[in-house]
């Protein structure tokens, strides 16, 4: 196959902390030349390429939200990958936008067959209202219990990480609308992020909340950023002396049937996903997903996506022979009943 060529746009941020450089190296390595996709220039005129990677997420959520200029880069994107159907799409822009929506992408878990080894979402509803009775009502209803972790309704960007835990009623004034309100899960400080590429995955332990229960306390205001990034030592993060805890390692087989599960749910090839295990009953919680993660701490991870991209690009060749081939001796046959 002659187009080997991989497409790729992400902000500039994002493609400073993946060290481009060595990913350029890298796709040479694996016999793919990688260059850097400008929206703001025809599309056509940079192709042809084989490959569309990308992070687009805050362009499409700023499309979402009204934006112009965003709506007007998307709908260029949109219109090329529909004129260019062999053109592998990593991920699809409708299933990345289903995760930019925390309720949506909540309720997409749900609806998965993982609560049958045991594995769960904790509780959650989408809170909209300023009415605290109509709010108090919602929460019962959905069987969310306090303290319960107050998350913006939209899943990317800066203000994605501005999270609240609210102890009791008095603290419903606190939550910043819209928003999606989640059962807060005991589970020792530790959240275990797993990184799915394709049919690969690897997970990597990170520091987390600390144990809270529901009482009079204060609402308190964090960034999720700052509180699970890699060496954080944050206060939220820190158990209270009567419960230090022997640190648990989490079983791989259950780690696999989350990854494997939520890439087909989502069907997408690059995820993330943050879980905990409940510090009472062992259980695995899913807690949030996000689309294309940073991958810090993922080993070899130019090579595995790289192996991912391959594997796809060799399936789709594979598909189209298998199509060309079918035609042929369709034709062949036709000409026999002709003859």
């Amino acid at each position: 196959m002659s187009n080997r060529r991989i497409a790729c746009w992400m902000s500039e941020k994002k493609i400073c902390k993946i060290n481009w450089v060595e990913f350029g190296k890298t796709s040479l390595q694996h016999d793919f030349r990688l260059f850097k996709l400008d929206l703001n220039k025809s599309l056509e005129s940079q192709g042809p390429f084989c490959v569309l990677l990308h992070k687009l997420t805050d362009i499409i959520a700023s499309a979402d939200q009204g934006d112009p200029k965003c709506a007007s880069l998307i709908k260029k994107v949109e219109e090329y990958i529909a004129a260019h159907p062999s053109v592998i799409v990593l991920d699809p822009i409708p299933n990345v936008r289903q995760l930019l929506n925390r309720y949506i992408s909540y309720r997409k878990i749900n609806s998965t067959n993982l609560h049958k080894h045991g594995i769960f979402i904790p509780n959650f509803c989408e809170l909209k209202s300023t009415n605290v009775v109509e709010l108090s009502h919602q929460l019962k209803n959905a069987g969310v219990t306090y303290p319960f972790i107050c998350k913006p309704s939209l899943g990317h960007g800066k203000q994605a990480h501005e999270m609240s835990i609210v102890f009791n009623e008095r603290g419903l004034v606190d939550c910043k609308m819209p928003c999606v309100a989640q059962s807060f899960i005991n589970h020792n400080a530790v959240l275990y992020k797993i990184f799915i590429v394709g049919d690969k995955h690897h997970c990597v332990e990170r520091p987390s909340l600390k144990n809270f229960q529901a009482g009079q306390d204060q609402t308190i205001h964090f960034d999720s950023g700052d509180v699970s990034k890699a060496g954080s030592r944050n206060s939220l993060t820190v158990l209270e002396p009567h419960e230090r805890v022997d640190r648990v390692e989490p079983d791989s087989e259950v780690l696999k049937r989350i990854a494997g599960t939520l890439r087909e749910a989502f069907g997408m090839d690059l995820l993330g996903v943050d879980v905990v295990i409940e510090n009472r009953t062992g259980r695995y919680a899913i807690i949030d997903v996000n689309a294309f993660p940073g991958y810090d701490g993922f080993p070899d991870f130019f090579d595995t996506l790289l192996q991912c991209i391959n594997n796809k690009v060799n399936a789709k060749y594979d598909s189209k022979l298998d199509r060309l081939g079918d035609k042929y001796f369709d034709d062949i046959s036709l000409e026999k009943i002709d003859s």
